[in-house]
């Protein structure tokens, strides 16, 4: 069975820095793009960052950009998103998926290119 499984969400101050770890079980997806996404309360799911599965090309929404880091190891088991200085408004359910398309040129900004999804991981930011 193949799983996503995301860690590392709490409860955190402003100012403060979390790190985000998404575990891929039952495959390997050394040769697919990776994402973050969140979602809040009363929203659409939200595109945070994503990382090619060169591991050499990365992008992130422009309200995480300097202060939220995407990264992925060589066997393309793990991906991590750091989090620093983070703020009330990035309070939302985390969640890693995997592209659906193996070696994609580019990133896909769109929830609809990306076919697997981990359970989610939450993050609150208080004042």
């Amino acid at each position: 069975q193949v799983q996503l499984v995301e860690s590392g969400g709490g409860l955190v101050q402003a100012g403060g820095s979390l790190r985000l770890s998404c575990a891929a079980s039952g495959r390997t997806f050394r040769n697919y793009n990776m994402g973050w996404f969140r979602q809040a309360p009363g929203k659409e799911r939200e595109f945070v960052a994503a990382i090619t599965w060169s591991g050499q090309t990365t992008a992130y929404v422009d309200s995480v950009k300097g202060r939220f880091t995407i990264s992925r190891d060589a066997a393309g088991n793990t991906v991590a998103l750091q989090m620093n200085s983070l703020k009330p408004e990035d309070t939302a359910a985390y969640y890693c998926a995997a592209d659906s398309l193996v070696f994609r040129t580019g990133i896909s900004r769109s929830p609809e290119a990306y076919n697997y999804w981990g359970q989610g991981t939450q993050v609150t930011v208080s004042l």
